[in-house]
């Protein structure tokens, strides 16, 4: 049997079960950043020890030579990176850095990233 609705009505039935799902069950812009920074950047820009034995991961060290504690090496520390930023660094790739395609890092990941690294740049010690 055809309905007359078509996509519009599919479109608002869609909508309507969104709208529907309780708010806790829906992800937070900052829980979707937390995902995607510890699967895609914690390996080289978390806290800790790296695997080869060094006191910190590769690029949280890269940080540490580059801003020589001008700024914090960590980013989850780092209070200026904004989507805008984040954008720059990850499409254009930055000193050993290697940069990342839409089809790997799409634009809204890279918004929800900011609003995880801005929610845990509140909760860093200060620094200087």
């Amino acid at each position: 049997m055809k309905t007359r609705f078509g996509l519009r009505g599919a479109a608002f039935a869609a909508l309507l079960f969104v709208a529907c799902v309780p708010a806790s069950a829906q992800t937070s812009a900052v829980e979707r950043g937390q995902a995607k920074f510890e699967l895609s950047c914690a390996p080289c820009h978390g806290t800790g020890a790296g695997d080869d034995g060094r006191a910190l991961l590769p690029g949280t060290e890269a940080l540490q030579i580059k801003y020589r504690g001008a700024l914090p090496a960590a980013l989850e520390q780092r209070t200026d990176l904004t989507a805008e930023a984040l954008t720059v660094f990850v499409r254009r790739g930055t000193w050993s850095m290697p940069p990342f395609r839409k089809t790997e890092l799409t634009d809204a990941e890279i918004t929800d990233l900011a609003a995880y690294l801005a929610m845990t740049s509140k909760r860093a010690p200060a620094t200087r």
